[in-house]
């Protein structure tokens, strides 16, 4: 069946008449869920096939599950996980320690998102940041450099794929320069272009081949004065579909964040335009959300076939894993000094 190239969030713990029809007549290619969603695991699980039998098809669903402060899943119901940087740590200390920390964190958050019906994973974070950045990416990201990032969010992307969970490489391509939170203003960034391709592209050019990006609502005025990667044909088809050559599944990030200006429906028509493939609405806002599907036309042509490639990564996880067993693995090598 056709969808639509949108993800939307909803309001609650389950979702009302009027996001039921909403989500009928949108017909989103997929869902996110945050804190205000979750309760407890039957909870989600009922949640999250109310919403795909809303959306008539088997949608994706998402969520921000990277550890530390941004985790949607939390204790006691569900097991919490580091921020980024320990696993940085580790690698400084010890390189495979580091990796294999890495990557089995991230096949025991996806044994536990399969478990509730979550198909998509928004991690691995591969900003740079450096000193003077606001805190917002702070120690989400592994480390300060290319390097160590670069083969962290790959062994976590790998271990979710391992699991059956789609990644999301972010923000490409690049957030760690921001001054300020994108959450509540734009980003300006005015570093030479070649240094945003030697530092902050790099991480995204590794990763290349993974199956889903999601954009940083970010200036950078070396390579468009005026808009935000999100919304800039220059930087998407110059920089991330061409220096960093990616091909995968392009979204926005949330687009009813304030770095973003004009209505949701420009927001989202301006995305679409300079070429993402799927826009992204996370506050479950009814009247945003009409505002967004509006602009929001039917997933075809190259976002179709993307969308097809990316779903294609997604494998059945290879054995069941011994979640007792491999969580007293992991958090010894947390532990690890």
């Amino acid at each position: 069946m056709s969808v639509r190239a949108a993800i939307y969030g909803c309001a609650g713990t389950g979702i009302t008449e009027g996001e039921r029809h909403f989500f009928r007549e949108a017909k989103p290619w997929g869902f996110i869920l945050f804190a205000r969603n979750i309760a407890d695991p039957g909870q989600v699980r009922q949640l999250v096939e109310e919403l795909r039998e809303a959306a008539g098809h088997e949608a994706e669903v998402l969520i921000d599950q990277e550890g530390g402060r941004v985790q949607r899943l939390t204790p006691p119901n569900w097991r919490g996980f580091p921020p980024g940087r320990r696993y940085g740590e580790l690698y400084e200390a010890d390189v495979e320690q580091g990796l294999h920390a890495a990557r089995l964190g991230a096949k025991l958050i996806a044994a536990e998102l399969r478990h509730l019906g979550i198909t998509v994973d928004c991690l691995p974070v591969l900003d740079v940041p450096v000193p003077g950045a606001h805190d917002v990416i702070g120690d989400r990201a592994y480390a300060d450099t290319p390097g160590p990032i670069a083969a962290l969010g790959l062994a976590a992307a790998e271990g979710l794929l391992s699991g059956g969970v789609l990644p999301v490489i972010k923000h490409i391509p690049g957030h760690g320069r921001a001054g300020v939170d994108s959450h509540k203003s734009l980003p300006v960034v005015d570093t030479p272009a070649d240094e945003l391709s030697r530092i902050d592209f790099a991480p995204f050019h590794a990763l290349r081949h993974m199956p889903l990006a999601m954009t940083a609502h970010v200036v950078y005025t070396a390579l468009d004065r005026d808009r935000p990667a999100t919304t800039s044909p220059s930087i998407i088809g110059g920089v991330i579909r061409g220096e960093i050559g990616f091909d995968g599944v392009l979204m926005s990030d949330d687009l009813s964040m304030e770095a973003l200006k004009g209505s949701l429906g420009e927001r989202a028509r301006q995305s679409l335009d300079a070429g993402c493939d799927l826009v992204l609405h996370c506050n479950g806002k009814m009247g945003e959300m009409e505002s967004v599907a509006a602009e929001v036309p039917i997933l075809s042509g190259r976002p179709l076939e993307r969308s097809e490639a990316a779903i294609s990564q997604r494998k059945t996880a290879a054995a069941s894993l011994d979640m007792d067993s491999a969580w007293r693995q992991f958090s010894g090598l947390i532990a690890t000094s």
